[in-house]
């Protein structure tokens, strides 16, 4: 697997970078990818369907609000799903940091783009696990009004600390910084695509089209 290097760089606002930042980019993601793999791993719970909210079975966690409500509707399970590049990126990030930051710009863009693909291919495989049901969109703890305070809970049934090596900070930040949560519906009937726009994104904090008053289209 590798960091798809023009989903990087759109992250970083530069659509039509110039030959030389996409050798760059290029020779950087390559470096990545021969060191690293995401690592995931995911579990299926029955959901129990509830006014205000959606209640994952076998697990204390809730997913309270319209967002989850909507997204799972007509699902009877969901997928509890996390994704990591580990502490390796870390320390790989750092050590760049103090060598070059313009390099440590890119090489995040890339860890961001890279930790996506491997949720990507979690849902290659969770789709292949169970041919006969349909996907929703993945959605993340902070998307619409699904609170981001679920992240200890959601990661808790995962057991992403001893699995993953995947920590929540009491400011709800995760740690390896590459991580990523989310949960994905299953259902007998097409799903709708549902996620869009800057909302559904992990990067909408430090996005720089919308530090510009943009968006990138997606």
């Amino acid at each position: 697997m590798r960091p798809d290097v023009s989903e990087a760089l759109r992250y970083l606002g530069i659509p039509h970078p110039t030959g030389e930042l996409r050798r760059e980019a290029e020779r950087m993601a390559d470096e990545l990818s021969d060191a690293i793999q995401p690592r995931y791993f995911y579990r299926v719970e029955s959901v129990e369907h509830l006014p205000d909210r959606v209640r994952l079975q076998r697990t204390e966690l809730d997913l309270a609000g319209s967002t989850a409500l909507g997204m799972l509707a007509g699902c009877d399970r969901a997928v509890l799903l996390a994704c990591t590049l580990g502490a390796r990126f870390d320390a790989k990030l750092l050590a760049i940091q103090a060598r070059d930051m313009a390099k440590a710009v890119i090489y995040d863009a890339l860890g961001s783009a890279f930790v996506e693909a491997g949720c990507d291919q979690a849902e290659r495989d969770i789709a292949a696990r169970f041919p006969d049901l349909f996907l929703t969109d993945r959605f993340s703890p902070g998307y619409g009004d699904l609170p981001l305070d679920i992240q200890p809970a959601l990661c808790a049934a995962l057991d992403t600390g001893r699995r993953l090596g995947v920590t929540v900070t009491p400011s709800l930040l995760m740690n390896p910084v590459k991580s990523v949560t989310a949960v994905i519906g299953l259902s007998d009937a097409p799903q709708p695509a549902r996620v869009r726009g800057c909302g559904a994104c992990n990067l909408r904090e430090t996005c720089q089209f919308r530090k510009e008053g943009k968006t990138c289209g997606a």
